[in-house]
């Protein structure tokens, strides 16, 4: 199915339930590059990388695609590895969730799976506190504002005494989320602060550390307070698709990534992987000079950098050609959220059947949640049914860099045992464990040096979840997003359409809601 197919252009159609979704259309253009087409070399082979090879190639774009990995998907990639008992399985960096107002990632996916038959819902993602406290969005209405009052209301983290103690026009600025104002308004403050600010109930102040200030992998005190809003808006109270999300039915490569790979290669992407790129050299006549692996370089018309930001550091660095001082500067001071740990179990009996497929914890030392894999993936299911044991996902972000990673790995472990008392008593058949320390940390005061898609050097884009948009986007949609951004804005210099994206709507959804928010 090629982009014009999927409606591009002006007949782009909706990508989900929400009337207010905000189109985001493209200059009009041809169809496709003249020839002879250009070459581009997308460096990063994520969400972002893919996105962005996808538009390109659409477009009749030569597109070589380079991984220093072995496997597509970045920070979703999987990898096969075989357990002690000889089962081949699918290692991963862990659980991650496709909600629904993900438009332009679950675009990128269509590609491949137009019913997007490869992801499946899960029926609730509870959170639970030490304690007993409870939260569920199972039964929690769609459409704001009664999707957020609907939570208030069923959640035991808001009592009305904890309500009355609020500050409210603290909150406000909630209700009319805009990018790029909000960072102007809250980017100068921290998540922790903002949220005490509001004097939010404790027990709700811990749900919304665990929902979204510990999406980015950070300390809620690092952590600007503007992308916290945002996540409020996207989820709360700017979307009306809902507060629950899809997962792969299958394993990150057999669900998107091999499916992926084929369609590229339908439209003549070269996908390297195991390919590393060390360093992009403007050329005096236009271009790039690309060398990777010691080889000799290669030129290309244009590039997209498509990285971690540890990654996009050491690059550049070692491109001193690229840029300009001050953008230089601004991706040298690109800092990485702190290091985060995935542990898989497979034991040797089953959790209790009525155990949620994801559970957000809080209160359990560093355990942040806890997955059952063979509840939704089929990989996982197959393992369980054929040994009647169980494969369990510990999650423990923003562990301190000076941790000692044996011992967190047993008490991981040991913290599950007290929210699942019944994995006490089963063997490890195995058990596989990662350790990641390349995510970006938004911190205070950060944005206006965030970098951009647009860059200093013509001909050279940047695209990822660390990448500065305009768009009220976060995490994997970041990543999709920048990627056909970056793909757009080398297709305009060509006089060829791009992608047509979607965004939550970029502003609050009611007018009362939005008088309220201006006299914050």
């Amino acid at each position: 199915m090629s982009g014009a197919a999927l409606g591009d252009g002006g007949t782009a159609p909706r990508r989900g339930r929400d009337r207010r979704a905000r189109r985001w259309p493209v200059p009009t253009g041809r169809e496709r590059v003249a020839s002879p087409a250009p070459r581009v070399a997308v460096v990063g082979g994520g969400i972002a990388g893919l996105a962005a090879a996808t538009a390109l190639a659409e477009r009749g774009v030569l597109v070589d695609l380079l991984e220093r990995r072995p496997v597509l998907g970045g920070r979703l990639a999987g990898w096969p590895t075989t357990l002690a008992d000889g089962s081949a399985v699918t290692m991963s960096r862990g659980f991650h969730a496709f909600f629904r107002q993900y438009y332009n990632l679950r675009g990128l996916l269509r590609r491949a799976d137009p019913r997007l038959a490869m992801l499946t819902p899960l029926p609730d993602y509870p959170l639970r506190r030490r304690g007993g406290g409870q939260d569920s969005f199972a039964r929690v209405p769609r459409t704001p504002p009664w999707s957020a009052l609907g939570f208030a209301a069923l959640s035991p983290s808001f009592t009305w005494s904890g309500l009355a103690r609020m500050a409210p026009r603290a909150a406000l600025p909630l209700l009319d989320v805009r990018v790029p104002e909000v960072y102007e308004r809250l980017d100068g403050i921290s998540a922790a602060d903002f949220l005490y600010a509001v004097r939010f109930p404790e027990e709700a102040r811990h749900l919304a550390f665990e929902v979204f200030s510990r999406s980015f992998f950070a300390d809620p005190g690092e952590l600007s307070a503007a992308e916290l809003a945002l996540m409020f808006h996207i989820y709360f109270l700017g979307s009306a698709e809902g507060l629950l999300f899809d997962v792969p039915a299958e394993p990150f490569p057999q669900a998107l990534w091999d499916p992926l790979a084929a369609y590229l290669r339908g439209h003549g992407v070269r996908l390297r992987t195991g390919t590393a790129v060390e360093r992009v050299r403007p050329r005096a006549g236009g271009g790039f000079a690309v060398a990777a692996d010691g080889g000799r370089p290669e030129v290309f018309d244009a590039v997209v950098l498509a990285l971690d930001t540890g990654g996009l550091r050491d690059l550049v660095a070692a491109s001193p050609g690229l840029g300009d001082a001050p953008w230089r500067g601004r991706i040298a001071a690109l800092r990485q959220a702190p290091p985060f740990l995935v542990s898989r179990l497979w034991l040797d009996r089953p959790v209790r059947p009525g155990r949620a497929g994801f559970l957000g914890t809080s209160g359990w030392g560093p355990l942040d949640n806890v997955s059952v894999l063979e509840r939704w993936e089929g990989e996982a299911a197959r393992w369980a049914a054929r040994t009647g044991g169980s494969v369990v996902e510990l999650h423990a972000y923003a562990v301190g860099p000076a941790a000692d990673r044996a011992a967190m790995q047993r008490r991981l472990r040991a913290e599950l045992h007290r929210v699942y008392p019944e994995t006490a008593r089963a063997r490890l058949v195995d058990a596989r464990h990662e350790w990641q320390d390349d995510c970006p940390l938004f911190p205070v005061g950060g944005f206006a040096a965030r970098p951009g898609v647009a860059t200093p050097q013509p001909g050279l884009v940047l695209a990822g979840d660390l990448v500065r948009t305009d768009l009220p986007t976060a995490l994997m949609e970041r990543a999709a997003t920048t990627g056909f951004q970056a793909a757009n804005l080398l297709l305009e210099r060509w006089g060829v359409r791009g992608q047509t994206l979607w965004s939550v709507p970029t502003a609050g959804r009611s007018r009362l809601l939005r008088t309220l928010a201006a006299h914050a």
